[in-house]
């Protein structure tokens, strides 16, 4: 399948949630980063999209609140190999009551090239009954303060097609 990438001049409009060297323990043996490496961006990345939304250790810890990954879909479409310099970027695309939709994308400063996109569908989470939940408002204000503006920007995300929040 394929899809329509954003150029990195378009991305870095979006804010970098991480920057970071890739390790030489992300090597594989065909000499570039192993895939499961890329998900530990995307992960890394997610602290910048918590303090984005407003959320930090005490967020979960005294509202009993978090969020789930319900589904992820990535494209890989350049190697990365050990040395090289990335950074990770979000768009948010759009939310319900209870969940939100979006892409990541990690960028090679190095190679000047889009590696990967992540599209995913996240859940607002009652850690206590662990359940799927409504966002509380304040963090609700933000998503919709951050959907509006990323929905302004001049570029189609890349989707699938199938994911919905």
């Amino acid at each position: 399948m394929m899809i329509e990438v954003p150029t990195i001049q378009q991305i870095d409009a979006l804010g970098s949630l991480l920057e970071r060297e890739v390790p030489p323990e992300w090597e594989d043996l065909n000499g570039h980063v192993n895939v499961r490496h890329y998900l530990d961006l995307y992960n890394e990345a997610g602290d910048g999209m918590l303090a984005q939304l407003g959320v930090d250790e005490a967020y979960f810890r005294t509202q009993r609140r978090g969020f789930f990954d319900l589904e992820h879909h990535a494209w890989y479409l350049a190697e990365l190999h050990v040395g090289d310099r990335v950074t990770v970027h979000m768009r948010y695309i759009s939310r319900s009551a209870k969940r939100f939709h979006g892409v990541v994308f990690v960028v090679n400063r190095t190679r000047r090239s889009v590696a990967s996109v992540l599209e995913y569908v996240a859940s607002g989470a009652d850690l206590a009954t662990r359940r799927s939940a409504p966002f509380p408002p304040e963090v609700s204000r933000r998503l919709d303060g951050i959907v509006a503006a990323h929905a302004s920007l001049p570029w189609r995300p890349p989707t699938c097609g199938t994911m919905r929040a």
